[in-house]
């Protein structure tokens, strides 16, 4: 332990920049805002296992791939990557070039090792679970006695994972890549995997990403240097200081030309965009979906799919969404994020007599439906209630907490509810885990029709296929409403004034592409 930790000494104290508060006259600086702290710079050992973490250990450490708002991918740790054994693996080809910040080339063993490490039973990672995916772990992601665990460097540089069912590289790499980190386990032979988490090597993180550990205030601020050798190239900017301020700071200093940028990617609220242009902000306009919007249905209580699909008629979601989003935002009759992948013919329409004629044939007798929904959206409930009304529907607004709201809707508490969520680039980002035996939460009679296209879909690597079963799931869905559709809306993003090349919209995946940024001259 004593020879690790000063090794790790020897590395901070070897970063040029380490000791040196940063000065915009001497350094380039990049100056970073954050509303919340990480809670650690151990990037399987969060115990909130926020995005705020996320954000940050993606610039210490790499992950195999680059993930675009869209769904598209781009290499990072891996150069290339092909499905194997049947879909049941998938082969990663590691970029040659990479290493970590003392120089050792990253290789497949390391991979290989982290992943070992982390899914030991004796390790107490906090993050395990993401590795439960992999074949030879159990349901929280520990390997399992006696079985081979699914991570293996078939050589030098490439790494094999092998899953519990077959899963194409797109899938998993959409799913966990934000959540799989090559750790340095050079630095960690012999180490008893029950005190590898006490190491003083998370207070000086090696890693592997673009940038490199200088200091840290924790909980305050964090001062990162780039990384010169990294191998997609360097950071155009000589120091990121990353700084917690409150929400309600982040615009204003911006704007002050305090900050330079804020996560995640530098969202802005319709409100303020007339406040940021006033101030000479740039406000643009996301292109890719950051928020689905749903009306949880209980099923059980709502029994008649006619009687569903007749509330779903009966809405104006676009006044719904015009109410929320500001403009900022498209109805929708399917939970397939807009812009990725994946399409639907299905399209949305207000019908109101439609609506009555299928509350007579589900044999609607006028009973009252509660409708939860938290503070915030009160006003959108009132609208819904209107709505609703003009098609003899009656309904009760009930205003709870979010937590309520969703044990509620678990409990069967309530009739409907409104949610809404962090959409993905996978079709069954929204329906693979609510149509489970243990999270029906729209308390659907027989879950086989949906559980069995989902393990289709999962199962089919063939694109025209897939898109087949979708077309499918999504029509099975629109027969039975077990919950509805309403929206998907858009961000807004301040434009940096004085960073260039920033990749706004991906950062809702937690990665941002910080080795193509660079500083604005003067």
């Amino acid at each position: 332990m004593k020879k690790l930790t000063v090794l790790l000494l020897c590395l901070v104290l070897a970063l040029p920049l380490a000791a040196c508060a940063p000065s915009r006259d001497a350094t380039a600086v990049v100056r970073y805002g954050l509303s919340n702290a990480w809670d650690t710079l151990m990037p399987y050992n969060s115990p909130s296992g926020s995005n705020y973490t996320r954000i940050v250990c993606d610039k210490l450490y790499d992950r195999l791939a680059y993930v675009h708002a869209d769904g598209t991918l781009d290499p990072r740790n891996a150069a290339a990557w092909e499905s194997a054994d049947g879909g049941m693996a998938v082969l990663f080809f590691l970029d040659e070039g990479a290493a970590f910040h003392d120089g050792t080339p990253v290789t497949a063993q390391h991979w290989a090792d982290t992943i070992a490490l982390m899914t030991d039973p004796d390790c107490p990672a906090l993050g395990r679970s993401v590795f439960n995916v992999l074949a030879g772990t159990d349901e929280a992601g520990a390997a399992l006695p006696g079985e081979a665990l699914g991570a293996e460097a078939v050589d030098t540089y490439t790494l094999k994972l092998t899953f519990k069912t077959p899963t194409t590289p797109e899938d998993f790499l959409l799913d966990r890549n934000r959540e799989f980190y090559v750790l340095p386990t050079h630095l960690l032979e012999g180490t008893d995997p029950a005190e590898v988490l006490e190491l003083p090597l998370w207070q000086a993180p090696v890693g592997s990403g673009p940038l490199t550990f200088v200091e840290e205030i924790p909980g305050s601020q964090l001062t990162l240097a780039a990384n010169p050798n990294y191998q997609l190239g360097r950071p155009g900017f000589d120091l990121l200081v990353i700084t917690v301020m409150d929400k309600s700071n982040l615009l204003p200093s911006l704007i002050a030309g305090d900050l330079d940028y804020y996560a995640f990617g530098g969202n802005l609220a319709a409100d303020d965009r007339q406040t940021a242009e006033a101030g000479g902000i740039t406000v643009l306009e996301g292109t890719v979906p950051n928020s689905f919007y749903e009306l949880m249905l209980n099923n059980e209580r709502i029994s008649s799919s006619a009687v569903r699909r007749a509330i779903d008629l009966a809405l104006d979601k676009q006044a719904l969404c015009l109410h929320t989003a500001q403009g900022l935002g498209e109805p929708t009759a399917t939970d397939l994020t807009p812009g990725t992948a994946y399409t639907s013919s299905l399209t949305w329409s207000r019908d109101v007599e439609g609506a009555m004629a299928l509350l007579e044939e589900g044999g609607y007798d006028g009973r009252t439906y509660s409708l939860a929904c938290t503070a915030n959206r009160s006003g959108l409930a009132a609208l819904m209630q209107q709505q609703l009304a003009q098609a003899g529907i009656t309904t009760t607004i009930e205003t709870v907490d979010s937590a309520a709201l969703f044990s509620g809707m678990a409990e069967g508490t309530y009739d409907m509810a409104i949610a809404s969520h962090t959409p993905g680039a996978l079709p069954l980002w929204f329906t693979e885990s609510r149509f489970s035996p243990g999270n029906n939460i729209f308390h659907v009679a027989d879950l086989t029709p949906y559980t069995g296209l989902i393990s289709q879909i999962k199962a089919a690597s063939d694109s025209g296929a897939r898109q087949a079963l979708v077309d499918e799931l999504q029509a099975l869905l629109a027969r039975e409403r077990p919950f509805l559709p309403l929206w998907f809306g858009r961000t807004l993003h301040a434009q940096s004034p004085t960073v260039d090349n920033i990749d706004y919209p991906s950062s809702s995946f937690s990665n941002e592409n910080v080795w193509e940024w660079t500083l604005q001259a003067g």
